[in-house]
Parts: C-alpha cells; structure tokens; sequence
C-alpha cells in the first residue's frame, strides 16, 4: 500500500485506489492503535479493508498487520490485550463456513484465529470486561441457530428464494427484508453462542443498536415492533443474558423513538438518541438523553447547533459527541452527572471517535483532506496527527467559504475555485446540491469529489441550503416538508453571488445532485433553462409513484400523504408534472439495487425525457448511465471510475464544447 501523497487530480483511477480508513480502535490505555483501511483490489472490482497498528503518539509509521483477500474489519480489543476482527477469510482448521464474516482473534504474537462463527454470519457488537462477545448474526425466517446451517443448505440446493411478507418493512437501502431474522447473541470466551432474542420476529432487530453492559449481564438494544398503518416503532429494551428476560426501558410512542444506546463503562448509565417523529410540519429531531439503568430521572445534553453523528465513553462520568457544526463539525466533552457540555474541537467533522483516559483518539477530515487519525488531549483539544497510508498533496484549486443573505437568513457553502481561473479566463461553475436533505457538504467525498472538476478547469460551488446539518433544529426544518423552491432560491443566491465575480464564467454552468440532490436537479431541470448541463443521480422524479414504492415508504407517506389528497402540492413539487418544460441536456444515472429511491425513477425520467423529445432520435442529447448491480451509491471502484468520466465528459461537452462522451463509456 503505497503512502506517498496523491496530488495528480486528472487521475481518477489514481484518486480511488488511494487507501481510505475507515475505522479506529484503541486498546484501553490508550498504549494500541489499530485502524481499519480500506483500498481497491487489484481488479477495481471491490474495496478491501486490512488492519494496521497506528503509533498513539504519533511518531512512528504504521505497520500493516492483516493480509487476507477476503478483508478483515470492526477491530476491537479484548481484555487481554488481543485484536479481536471480522473477516470472511478462510479458516485454516476448517471450523468456520467458507465465505462467511466470522470473529477471529489476533494476538500481540502469533496468527489469527477463528473465535466464533454462525451460518448467517457474525458481526461483533460488543466486548465485556469477562471477555465475553456481543455479536449479531441472522438466521432464515422461521428457524433458530441450531437448524440455520442445515436450513440454509436445503434453500440454497433448492434454489429457493420466496420471501414470505406479512407487513413492512420488505426493503432496506439494498437488500431484501423478511427472509431473515437478525438475532442478538452472547459470545463465550470458549466461542460458543447463546441466542439472546429467540423469539425475535423478521424486523424486531433489523438495523438494531445494541451495546453490552460491562459485567456482561445485560444487553441493551432497540427492539423494533410493527404498528397500524404500515409504521414500525423502535423502543429500548434490556435483555438480562443469563434468563433471557427481555423488559421495556424506554417505550416508543406515536410522537417519538429511540436509538444508539451506549452504556457507560460502569454499567450506571445508557446513552440514547431519542428522535421525535416526523410530520408535515416538522421534521424529525435528535435529542441525547443520558438515562440510569438502575431508573432514576434522565439528563439531557444540549448541544446547540451540532447534529450529532456518534458519541462514545471516556468513563464512567465523561461522555465523548461528534457532530457536524456550521458547515464543518465539532467534538463535544459531556459531563454524564449534569448534562454539561464543554467543546472540545470545532473545526472538522471527526468520526470513529475512540476516547481513552486522556485522550480522544479520532478520525478528522475536511472539505480539503480526507479521513485521517488525529490523537486530541482532552485537557486543552490539541489535536495531533498520527501517520497513516493514503493522504493527498497539494490541491489542483483553491477553498473558501462564502456566504449570501436570502431573506434575513444567512446562506453558505464551499467554493472551489481552480488556480487557471482569471478574469482573462473565467473557469465555468458547477453548483453541486447536496443529498438528506439533512445533509453537509463539510467533508471529504470520494463518490462526489469537488477536486477532480477543479482539475478539469471547473469551479464548484456546494452550498448548504435549508435542512442542512449544523445549524440546529431551526436549520433542519426550514424548507419542510422538502420544498423544492425554497432549498433552491437559497442556492440560486449564493450562485447569483459567486458569480459575480470575474474569474467566474456565469454563461457556462451546470448543476449537479444525488439523492435528494438529485430530486432537485430534477425539478430545477423543469424550472429553468439558465443551465447547459444536468446531472442527476438517484434522483426522485414522479413523487406519487417514489413515496409508496421506497424503502421508507411509511415515513414519506405520513410526512406527504397521498397526490389524490394534496394535488396542489404533487403538482407543484413533483418533477415529472414540469417534464415539458425541459430542454437543458441531463445526464440520468442510477443503480438497480436502490430500493431508497428506486430505479423506477429513472426509468419513468428516461421515458419521459426519450419520449418527449422532438426531434430526431440521433439529435436528443440527454444520457442514461445504468448500474445493474449498484445501489444508492456508486461503491465499485471501476463503476466509481466510469461514473466520474462519464458524468466530467457530459458536462466538458454541454458547457465546454468537447467532443461527446467517448463510445467506451456508452
């Protein structure tokens, strides 16, 4: 894995085989460090993730310590000071499934091996202070662990592949839900399970967060329950692992719902997130909330403007919060006893935040610099880097934030601005809008990189428009419930603004978005013609047809009802009601495996656009770049590659004049 610095932005094959963390782990004295990396394989088919020891003091290289084809990832250490990982890779004494994530074991001297495994797979949740493993793992509807292995070989010769639905949820984000029933198991030391939720159905632990207490006595966990009309509620439950008893801590209601529990290391307290339930007037809202086990009155954490993203115990009375704040993001230190909030670090989002006694070790990025470890002292939030693989040079451009008042309100964003730009030679603009909404453009992308336009002579606009993250609940919820109109006057302003400078050209431009991104350049397409180019991906097009059809089907019907009830707004604010109006060229990608904003979309837009143009079929210029087995996002990095040059040609050609996408790309 070559660490030397990336710095040539006209490569992007070179961008996306740079080595990328993705996770940290640091032993309980804070004396290891080991990081989760991932990078291309060699083919660009997949990414692959290894494990590498990081020096905590931030003076020695590091020194990579997993090797597999298959990848290992999730490091957390156990008791004894050994790495304990998830990985698919083959077991060399046979015990493990073939193809299947098991939980190995890496000591400080010696090989890796395997300490538990299931047929459904076991990802780890959770390590007690008795060595003891929180692990999930799946087993088929119906089943329990003793038969999945047995029941699993019968479906997979038969070729069978019913799933039979009683209710939803029956998608998420990519995959099928209701062939499976996600379980909760407790880990020996000696590697053997225990099934702490036999009688979970197919959706009372989908996407469940859980966390053991320390003694390794109880779990705690969102336990999920199906309700009228198509709505399911998340509560928090406590599950005594010796008996099995499962008891209610925190109820779920028709108003709010709870997730992320993290119990203290004294097992006195949890940390929740509870979220109040959206409606057509208000969307929906995180609190922290910092609850005794034992009962007793909760305390709650104000945090201002940070929405937060992850938090983490230092001990037993100090909690660690990561959020994104005003465009770029913070880290907060949280008196447990009284809510407290004392801000650590304010000027970059951080994630994967590992605190120990004295320290909270991180990974920090920005608009300019992707994810990499940071140790930050907790006396005085002095961050020092550590050295990792990956990093990136110098910048084909410049970065700087600017601002536009749009009625009272101050709007701001990201302009990246390439070093040819001049007055003599105005680079053309690109306006990126983000997706979420709730959404920041505050860190590094590697599936929507600014950098690679800026090196082709673009400047990028990415500003961060009503129900952006950051800015409070007010934040959130002005632009509610995704108006069109609203997110979009912001970003014209800030546009309008930029462009008034000279070294920007404002009669070459484009516009560009993902997911609710991509709605907007949807609608924008029918509202505008000041654009030579669109791009839009996973975007929504006919609302009456993605509201019923999306994996979150319940929450965007109660929030937007039905178009039969509200035509005004589905007439106003559904793209495919203005598709006559569009002559500006857009570029339409999406994958087939999206079931958050399903490929449906795309293939009603591309008729529309196909039918509806009126001239000869050699003569329209609007593109549809298809990935069958994508889903939501572009992950494959040759798709990633093909993505990019397919989306830059597009617009080289619309807004530059260039020669059309070449033929290998069609």
């Amino acid at each position: 894995m070559d660490s030397a610095r990336f710095d040539d932005f006209t490569d992007i094959d070179g961008l996306l085989r740079l080595p990328r963390l993705a996770g940290l782990a640091a032993s309980a004295g804070g004396e290891r460090l080991v990081a989760a990396i991932q990078q291309a394989d060699e083919h660009g088919s997949r990414m692959v993730s290894s494990l590498w020891e990081l020096d905590p003091a931030g003076e020695r290289e590091a020194r990579r310590l997993t090797w597999s084809e298959k990848g290992e990832s999730a490091p957390r250490f156990a008791p004894d000071g050994s790495l304990l990982f998830s990985s698919a890779r083959p077991d060399p004494t046979g015990g493990a499934d073939e193809d299947v994530p098991a939980i190995w074991r890496l000591p400080e001297r010696g090989e890796a091996s395997v300490v538990a495994s299931a047929p459904g797979g076991l990802s780890l949740v959770a390590v007690a202070d008795d060595g003891s493993l929180l692990a999930m793992t799946e087993v088929l509807a119906g089943g329990s662990l003793d038969d999945d292995g047995e029941r699993r070989k019968a479906r997979k010769d038969a070729k069978r592949t019913g799933i039979w639905h009683t209710g939803m949820p029956i998608r998420y984000w990519d995959h099928e839900v209701g062939d499976v029933s996600p379980r909760l198991v407790l880990v020996s030391p000696s590697g053997e399970l225990r099934d702490l939720a036999p009688d979970a159905d197919t959706v009372a632990l989908v996407n469940a967060s859980a966390d053991l207490v320390p003694d390794g006595s109880a779990v705690v966990t969102t336990w999920t329950e199906r309700v009228t009309g198509g709505e399911t509620r998340s509560s928090i439950a406590a599950i005594d692992t010796a008996s099995l008893e499962r008891r209610v801590l925190l109820p779920a209601t028709a108003g709010e719902q709870w997730s992320s529990p993290a119990v203290s290391p004294d097992g006195a307290r949890v940390a929740v997130t509870r979220l109040t339930t959206s409606t057509p007037t208000d969307t929906t809202y995180d609190f922290l909330e910092l609850h005794p086990l034992g009962g007793g009155e909760p305390v709650a954490v104000e945090v201002g403007d940070v929405t937060i993203t992850d938090y983490a115990w230092a001990d037993a009375s100090t909690l660690i919060v990561a959020g994104d704040l005003h465009s770029r993001g913070a880290v907060l230190v949280v008196d447990a006893a009284t809510g407290a909030v004392r801000m650590l670090v304010d000027d970059a989002p951080h994630g994967a935040i590992a605190p120990v006694a004295d320290a909270v070790f991180a990974l920090r990025t920005d608009m300019a610099t992707p994810a990499a470890p940071v140790r930050i002292a907790l006396e005085d939030g002095r961050s020092t880097p550590i050295p990792a693989p990956g990093g990136i040079g110098e910048l084909p451009g410049s970065l700087e934030w600017v601002e536009a008042d749009v009625d009272g309100v101050t709007v701001g964003g990201w302009l990246c601005t390439p070093r040819t730009a001049s007055a003599a030679e105005p680079a053309p603009v690109m306006l990126w809008i983000h997706g979420g909404p709730h959404g920041s453009y505050n860190a590094w992308s590697w599936r929507w990189n600014p950098w690679l336009a800026v090196a082709r002579g673009y400047a990028v606009l990415l500003p961060d428009p009503a129900m952006s993250t950051g800015y409070g609940h007010a934040g959130l919820n002005r632009g509610w419930p995704r108006l069109a109109d609203v997110v979009w006057r912001e970003c014209e302003t800030l546009l309008d603004a930029v462009l008034e400078r000279p070294e920007l050209d404002g009669e070459r431009t484009a516009v560009l978005g993902g997911s609710f991104g991509g709605y907007m350049t949807n609608w924008i397409a029918g509202h505008t013609e000041r654009f030579k180019a669109i791009v839009t991906h996973a975007g929504l097009w006919a609302l009456d047809q993605q509201h019923a059809t999306t994996d979150a089907a319940a929450q965007k019907v109660r929030v937007h009802g039905h178009a039969d009830e509200l035509p005004d707004w589905y007439r106003a604010y559904s793209p495919h009601h203005h598709a006559s109006a569009i002559t500006t060229p857009m570029l339409v990608t999406h994958g087939n495996r999206d079931y958050r904003v399903p490929v449906s979309e795309a293939l009603r837009l591309w008729w529309d656009l196909v039918s509806g143009w009126p001239g000869s079929p050699e003569s329209m210029p609007h593109r549809f770049l298809q990935f069958t087995d994508e889903n939501h996002w572009v992950l494959r990095p040759s798709n990633a590659r093909t993505w990019n040059e397919a989306v830059l040609g597009f617009c080289d050609q619309h807004v530059l004049g260039a020669e059309p996408v070449p033929a290998a790309l069609r």
